[in-house]
């Protein structure tokens, strides 16, 4: 936000210097990011009249200017510019005077001319960068008069770093309440006065767009004078906040917006037949805009229409075939009050970024428009003539926000502030700030005024006492007292177990965005209840994630056109879903992801090379399940799109699925340009973390006895099924079981093969005889046969 402090001045009476008025603006919050000086006091420098204007006889580029300095004197002064003219106001620079940047004036001959004093451009003033021309002043400017008393100088563009939240602020009108508060003035009264009509014209207004739209104001005024220019002081506020001056009605709808926040637009009445709406936009609909660009409209946009006919894209821009011309003489004036949801986002997807958007996307004050638009009535009718019509307004009150009074507790203030802040000047910077302030038992009841959007629970409230009272007032204190150790539980696995772990196993930690390109969702087939953002920070960052590995992925592909060849990454994040029912927050689920590429151990000369595969993936999982008391389970999975049909599985848990982990789909690895194979996994924290209590088992004072079968089943029966019935079978003297050897082929049958184990048994309170050893070794067999077909081999 960029104004000028002259203007600013002009809203709230306060006797600080520049220096302090940046600082005070700095301290409440609103951080001067830039000051820049306009103008000086210009000491000699006065409003001159240029009486006869000839040629240099020696220099065709030079005249030489017979100028009126008041009280019916006249010098002559040797001038280059080229629109040095026979009745033309500029200023002089008279002998003696010193101008910005050290240049001091003096009698002096040009080409055997004599030249007493210098005319000057807005650049050698230090008002402009212009330097084309002489500065040229109004034909009504009083000769003989001081040029910085004339045009308010010295003056400066003192520029503001906004945070979103502080809207109210983007407008001269709001930046002098919180500098009325914080130097301990007050904001002089604005003048708006209805203005009374002189005309029966008017256009209907409709309002069609639901709460997105809830006020709309127009009014429509004729007899304009096509040849009115803006004046002086319209052309150089705008000029200091950084504005370039256009035409008198657009002048006037940008000083409004500068000095209210209210953006308005001005249509060339001739062109529109009414009735005016807002509606919302419809699926091939298309407008040309102000910028000559012929932009598609769909549903998600503010339309405004002449007719149901789209005329400007509500809160972003105006339409090229009604705009103002220079031959206007029939304007009409619209200032409506449009919701921050419906234009957040709007003007981006159309690759532009206007002043409105601007402010409409971060909340105006619902209650500006009316006054706005009599405001800019009042300057129409003093600067263009005309006769103004009735005020036409359309307004749904259900829709309009309403600022809640909020309730501040004097204990609440203190306890958070660490200070008693006088409850006098409690109330004094509410009513300074423009708020409504009503004492209770407890503390106070404060309104905001309905341009402080940000105002909503009590920690507001506070927050604009501290800043106002002065951060640097909040005492310094370090802690005291013991500070309590954070509680953790035994039946979770900590996220830095497993970030040990997997970095153990060699795998680096990514941290993604959480929003990814909505195109990129698609692609996997993963866009199923994805939650789209309503202001994203770019294009490709439009939704929240539903898994965390599209972006873990997209990083292991970046790390490969780095020449990386042999990348393990994994990522642990949350995931957003869509809510079951409309309104609520979306769903929130903790996930843990790591993908692999390239060889399966590092470079080196001991082992053969091979690359990364399934088993690689599902051992890792495994070893994270380590303390788990249960054991993982894998069945196949054939029906998601990203998966490899015959190289992936589902992990279960106790029965529940958990995640998946398997090969990336070869199409979809051809489609994000990757060549190697991808193996990946993912899983859903909340229930792998879950563990039981780690209990200590009694260790053995006796040996242990092994003895080693082999049996034959079915090709594709899982080895967990031929575990789980020896456990059960056994029980707790089977101690463990291991798998020595796997064999197909020649003297099986086709679809069977042998598996060859050793059975670790061993009893706690006494040394187990051959007996024993063969009645358990009968009785696995009985089982394997039961549970599982197999047959000794």
């Amino acid at each position: 936000m960029k104004f000028n402090e002259s203007w600013l001045r002009e809203h709230v009476a306060v006797e600080a210097d520049r220096e302090a008025l940046c600082t005070a603006l700095t301290a409440i919050g609103l951080e001067v990011e830039g000051v820049e000086p306009i103008g000086g006091e210009l000491p000699g420098v006065i409003v001159a009249e240029i009486l006869e204007a000839v040629r240099h006889p020696e220099a065709d580029r030079l005249q030489v200017c017979t100028v009126a300095t008041g009280g019916g004197e006249t010098v002559q002064i040797v001038c280059g510019a080229p629109n040095a003219r026979a009745g033309l106001k500029a200023p002089l620079a008279t002998v003696g005077a010193m101008l910005p940047g050290g240049l001091g004036i003096k009698a002096a001959k040009l080409r055997g001319v004599e030249s007493f004093g210098m005319l000057c451009s807005a650049k050698e003033l230090g008002i402009d960068p212009d330097a084309s021309g002489l500065l040229e002043l109004p034909a009504d400017a009083p000769v003989g008069t001081p040029l910085s008393a004339y045009l308010g100088l010295p003056d400066a563009r003192i520029e503001l770093k906004l945070t979103p939240n502080r809207a109210d602020c983007f407008s001269i009108r709001g930046i002098a309440y919180d500098v009325a508060a914080a130097l301990g003035a007050g904001v002089r009264p604005f003048e708006a006065a209805p203005v009374a009509p002189t005309s029966a014209a008017m256009l209907p207004v409709e309002l069609n767009a639901g709460a997105d739209a809830p006020r709309y104001c127009g009014r429509l005024i004729e007899g304009l004078d096509p040849n009115a220019s803006s004046p002086v002081w319209l052309t150089e506020k705008l000029k200091r906040c950084g504005l370039k001056p256009i035409s008198p009605l657009v002048d006037i709808t940008n000083l409004v917006m500068l000095e209210l926040g209210q953006p308005m637009h001005a249509f060339d009445a001739d062109t529109l037949t009414g009735p005016v709406g807002v509606r919302h936009g419809r699926e091939g609909e298309s407008l040309k805009l102000l910028d000559e660009r012929e932009v598609a409209i769909d549903g998600g946009f503010l339309v405004i229409t002449d007719a149901d006919r789209p005329v400007a894209l509500a809160g972003v821009m105006g339409g090229f075939d009604t705009r103002i011309t220079e031959g206007t003489t029939r304007v009409f004036l619209e200032s409506a009050h449009f919701a921050p949801s419906a234009i957040i986002g709007r003007a981006r997807r159309l690759g532009l970024h206007t002043d409105a958007s601007h402010r409409f996307e971060r909340g105006v004050d619902p209650e500006l428009p009316r006054l706005a638009l009599e405001y800019a009535t009042r300057l129409v009718l003093e600067i263009l003539g005309g006769k103004a019509g009735p005020v036409v307004e359309a307004v749904n009150e259900p829709d309009l926000p309403r600022r809640a009074p909020v309730m501040l507790r004097r204990e609440r203030l203190a306890r958070v502030l660490g200070q008693q802040v006088p409850e006098p000047e409690v109330a004094r910077i509410f009513g300074a700030l423009g708020m409504v302030v009503e004492a209770t038992a407890e503390g106070w009841r404060i309104t905001p005024p309905s341009r402080r959007f940000d105002i909503a629970i009590e920690e507001d409230l506070i927050e604009e006492v501290a800043r106002i009272h002065g951060y640097d007032a909040v005492p310094a204190a370090l802690p005291a007292g013991e500070i309590p150790l954070a509680d953790h539980t035994e039946t979770r696995l900590p996220e830095a177990f497993l970030r040990r772990q997997l970095a153990a196993r060699g795998y680096s930690e990514a941290i993604n965005f959480a929003f990814v390109d909505a195109a990129l969702l698609q692609r996997w087939g993963l866009e199923a209840g994805a939650v789209a953002l309503l202001n994203p920070l770019a294009s490709d960052l439009g939704t929240m994630r539903t898994s965390l590995l599209p972006g873990l992925v997209e990083a292991l592909r970046r790390n490969l056109a780095r020449q990386q060849s042999r990348v393990r990454l994994f990522e642990i994040g949350r995931v957003f879903h869509a809510p079951a029912t409309a309104g609520e927050a979306p769903v929130e689920t903790r996930r843990l992801a790591f993908a692999a590429v390239g060889s399966a151990q590092a470079e080196q000369w001991a082992v053969p090379a091979r690359e990364v595969d399934f088993y690689d993936l599902k051992g890792d999982l495994e070893a994270l399940a380590g303390p788990l008391a249960a054991a993982l389970a894998f069945e196949p999975v054939t029906d998601l799109p990203w998966l490899h049909p015959g190289r992936s599985a589902r992990v279960r848990l106790e029965g529940e699925a958990i995640g998946l982990v398997g090969h990336l789909h070869p199409a979809l690895a051809r489609a994000l340009d990757l060549e190697d194979e991808v193996v990946l996994a993912e899983l859903d924290l909340a229930r792998f973390e879950v563990r039981a209590v780690p209990k200590a088992g009694e260790l053995s004072r006796f040996p242990a006895v092994r003895r080693d079968l082999a049996v034959v089943v079915a090709e594709d029966l899982p080895w967990a099924r031929l575990e789980a019935s020896l456990k059960a079978a056994l029980g707790p003297l089977l101690r463990e079981v291991r798998v020595f050897d796997r064999y197909a082929g020649k003297g099986l049958e086709s679809g069977l093969k042998s598996l060859a184990m050793g059975l670790i048994l061993q009893d706690v309170s006494r040394t187990l005889t051959d007996l024993d050893v063969d009645r358990a070794v009968q009785a696995a067999l009985a089982a394997l046969e039961r549970d599982c077909g197999a047959r000794l081999r």
